[in-house]
């Protein structure tokens, strides 16, 4: 069956196809019926969906994670393309190509793991060098790092996104350090690797990306603070010698500051050159990929600007490059 990826719909067109579910919820109109509400995609994107008049029946099988066979419509809804679904069932196929439907970073991962390790070569403290290594020789771990995503939706939500992520954060670092001479660079580059690693765990990867038991009840913020010590006690158990408490406190508050604010979930404010520094470049990171996909992604080429984007909370120019000569 021919498809047409969600990245090719520019505009209202039957559907007759299969989709990953990546999330669903059954609400209720306000006259009190229910439909789904949920998100469709593949390895290109994903669009909202609905189904009006459905049951608790047919929610229950629509799969989350799964496969669904779609027939029903594109439609435009307040200049915005959504899925109206007339019929659907899931599919349950083994010789299905899952490539088609799970988003992955469009850099090799392996390539990115190997310019990660060695970037991470440069760290020159042996405390700091000998925790990299205990977590790089946790191979069920890295095997999730290197394939897990960045986020569940706001920035590299796909394969290999959260190695991607911080791959970014490590070449920034490398190209600004030498503007900040003051700051530790061994601290940054060892915290830019920590920071996020938990996310792994956090969250489930696959056809669609959902918070774990971990992720709901811990988040990556604290399954971090809890590694880090972890693979000290390891590190002193092998070793025979305590580990630098202090080294240990400045890791940990890099990755327990790194949100920035309280309301966005740290723990602590950054109370260290290097814990700001991590902030911003990580925030920097982030906000460069949602500008670059809402761009990338915007259905009418020809606007100037894009549709209103929330977590930017402003409509983005799309025309930056082309300029007056004169």
């Amino acid at each position: 069956m021919t498809r047409t990826k969600i990245s090719d719909i520019a505009g209202p067109m039957p559907l007759d196809q299969l989709f990953a579910v990546r999330s669903k919820e059954l609400r209720t109109t306000r006259n009190g019926d229910p439909f789904i509400n949920a998100e469709l995609g593949d390895a290109s994107g994903a669009m909202s969906a609905r189904m009006w008049q459905a049951t608790q029946a047919v929610f229950d099988n629509v799969p989350l994670g799964g496969l669904l066979h779609v027939k029903g419509r594109v439609e435009d809804y307040r200049g915005t393309l959504q899925i109206v679904i007339d019929a659907c069932h899931p599919i349950d196929d083994p010789a299905a190509d899952l490539s088609e439907f799970m988003p992955c970073s469009p850099f090799d991962i392996e390539e990115m793991f190997a310019e990660l390790v060695e970037t991470l070569r440069e760290v020159k403290n042996r405390p700091m060098r000998m925790l990299i290594k205990k977590f790089l020789e946790d191979h069920e771990l890295i095997g999730a790092f290197k394939t897990g995503p960045a986020a569940a939706k706001m920035h590299q939500a796909y394969r290999g996104g959260l190695l991607e992520h911080t791959l970014n954060l490590l070449r920034v670092a490398k190209a600004i350090l030498p503007l900040y001479p003051r700051l530790n660079s061994d601290l940054v580059l060892t915290g830019i690797f920590l920071h996020d690693i938990a996310k792994c765990r956090e969250l489930s990867g696959g056809m669609s990306i959902q918070y774990t038991e971990a992720g709901q009840l811990l988040g990556h913020i604290t399954m971090a603070a809890m590694w880090i010590d972890e693979k000290i006690k390891l590190i002193e158990a092998e070793t025979s010698t305590p580990f630098s408490k202090r080294t240990q406190n400045m890791l940990t508050h890099i990755v327990l500051s790194h949100h920035g604010q309280f309301e966005y979930g740290s723990p602590k404010l950054p109370a260290m050159a290097e814990a700001m520094f991590l902030h911003y470049i990580d925030n920097l990171d982030a906000k460069m990929w949602m500008v670059a996909n809402a761009v990338d992604s915007d259905p009418d080429p020809d606007s100037a600007f894009t549709p209103y984007i929330r977590p930017l909370e402003t409509r983005l120019f799309k025309k930056t490059q082309d300029l007056d000569n004169e």
